[in-house]
């Protein structure tokens, strides 16, 4: 009879991914998680008091310790919940000094938008190649901007996960009629830094479906025009 040894077992950390949708603008706010309990909240869009209930409950039904807050980029409905959580958990947020614009521009930054938030500055800044982590878990920060200066996605390798912000969605991609878009910057990135990943890549947007980086290579119509 075979016994197996669960001591000598390897067990893979595993990513959990919960996703809220918030606000108008059906904003996704993601917080993972693995098995220590440590997790990252990435872009919290909760713009009212019940949003920012469900997200709290969520964490604490889990008892999650939450570690870092992390913004795509800085559009108004991917920040409105950045002092909620802020002031209830004590962590600021984290994003690229390239958005700068859109914290120093309050006035015309929340005119494309046609409703307020406060805006609060990152507390913490990341650059291209720089590792995000929590527990057992790391994500690797790739700067794309196009839709927005400053637009990060987060890139992990061992569960392949892309966690896309307003750069890709599913069949679309990010807006680039607003403040500092390119069209061009955008596809350009998308293709020589998203594209190189493998087809099984789960890309999780920042509003709608997720869908892989295999079914956009084949099927997103904004990318495939040559």
């Amino acid at each position: 009879m075979c016994f197996l040894n669960f001591a000598a077992l390897n067990y893979t950390n595993m990513i959990t991914i919960k996703t809220f949708t918030f606000n108008l603008f059906a904003t996704n706010t993601f917080v993972l998680s693995d098995e220590t309990g440590e997790c990252m909240i990435i872009d919290p869009g909760c713009a009212k008091p019940s949003e920012q209930a469900e997200l709290s409950e969520y964490i604490t039904k889990k008892a999650l310790t939450p570690v870092l807050q992390v913004i795509t980029h800085y559009h108004i409905d991917h920040i409105t919940g950045i002092r909620f959580i802020k002031d209830t958990y004590g962590i600021g947020a984290t994003a690229h000094p390239d958005g700068h614009i859109f914290w120093e521009n309050k006035s015309a930054h929340e005119s494309q938008y046609g409703f307020t938030s406060e805006i609060v500055p990152p507390e913490n800044f990341v650059k291209e190649g720089d590792k995000l982590k929590f527990g057992n878990s790391e994500f690797d920060v790739v700067l794309i901007p196009g839709h927005a200066d400053g637009s990060i996605c987060l890139i992990n390798h061992a569960q392949k996960i892309l966690i896309a912000g307003d750069v890709i969605f599913y069949g679309s991609i990010g807006r680039t009629d607003l403040p500092t878009g390119d069209f061009d910057i955008l596809i350009e990135n998308i293709r020589q830094k998203l594209f190189t990943l493998d087809d099984n890549f789960v890309v999780y947007p920042g509003h709608g479906q997720k869908t892989t980086i295999g079914f956009e290579r084949l099927h997103n119509p904004f990318i495939n025009q040559d």
